[in-house]
């Protein structure tokens, strides 16, 4: 992927972004809600503790740490909000972090490869999106 144009990386992640979730349900999987934390941002923070009826410091103390990079993430796993089907209780109100992933549709894709590559452990999405540009390139 790092030899590709950083002014083509973008299109062609995009366009196997949009080809590959047209297949894949995440519902099915939610893998990333089952293993990893997103990093909760100071609006996340504010958005689900009005959700829950409950002073910032309040849902802080009950459901994140502070982690190795001084962000606020999931004190463990799976995500608390995640239910039985694999649905989000907070999907309307969901970190940033969450409704952004699994970052494979965005700008500037050269800026994450790395995180990207890491994704490509958790995320069967992302698996197959990375393993169709390398076969493609």
């Amino acid at each position: 992927m790092r030899k590709v144009p950083k002014r083509d990386l973008d299109k062609k992640f995009e366009q196997e972004h949009d080809a590959v979730f047209k297949r894949l349900d995440c519902l099915a999987c939610a893998n990333c809600c089952k293993t990893t934390s997103p990093i909760f941002k100071e609006q996340d923070i504010k958005r689900l503790a009005k959700l829950f009826k409950k002073k910032p410091v309040e849902f802080i103390e009950e459901y994140l740490r502070v982690d190795e990079d001084n962000d606020y993430v999931l004190k463990s796993s799976p995500c608390p909000f995640l239910m039985e089907d694999n649905k989000c209780f907070v999907y309307d109100v969901r970190p940033q972090a969450c409704s952004e992933y699994p970052h494979t549709n965005r700008k500037n894709m050269y800026q994450i490869l790395d995180l990207t590559y890491q994704n490509t452990l958790v995320c069967p999405a992302v698996a197959k999106i990375v393993t169709n540009l390398k076969e493609k390139n």
